[in-house]
């Protein structure tokens, strides 16, 4: 039987993709950390909208891209800008009025996770760039999350 534990980590550090080893509060390790919360968080709600499988896909691809090392190639497509435009088209779909609401129900934790992954990306972005579309796509179904999050509570 195969063990799931490596003992690789027992010392404060972890892979990126290619095996390069960082300490596990490198900013790429945190952010990814966050994304995979989220993505936890939004599977916990994703019969709300076929799009939330789609998106949940591609944040495992997101965190992909933010684990590869400077100058090496990920061989994993983004498509952040394809889902960008179908949450910008299910937002304007709905037209809800905009403004702060008092947060009720799962939706809003899973929107304010997405916004504390949104801000850890920033940081990695400043140190590593990523391509936009990652920034974008984040941001964009933090609206997103707030829109599936009306009439809640």
């Amino acid at each position: 039987m195969k063990h799931i534990y490596t003992k690789t980590g027992d010392s404060g550090e972890t892979s990126l993709r290619n095996g390069v080893r960082v300490s596990k509060n490198d900013p790429r390790i945190e952010a990814n950390g966050e994304i995979d919360m989220l993505n936890s968080l939004i599977g916990l709600i994703a019969e709300r909208s076929p799009l939330l499988d789609d998106i949940q896909r591609e944040l495992m691809v997101v965190m992909s891209h933010v684990a590869t090392p400077g100058g090496k190639e990920n061989p994993r497509p983004l498509h952040c800008d394809e889902l960008t435009v179908r949450m910008e088209h299910a937002i304007d779909a709905v037209g809800v009025s905009t403004g702060f609401v008092v947060p009720h129900g799962i939706i809003h934790v899973v929107r304010a996770q997405c916004r504390t992954a949104e801000r850890r990306l920033w940081a990695v972005h400043s140190l590593y760039p990523l391509d936009a579309s990652i920034l974008k796509m984040i941001n964009r179904l933090s609206d997103y999350l707030f829109v599936l999050g009306q009439g809640e509570g």
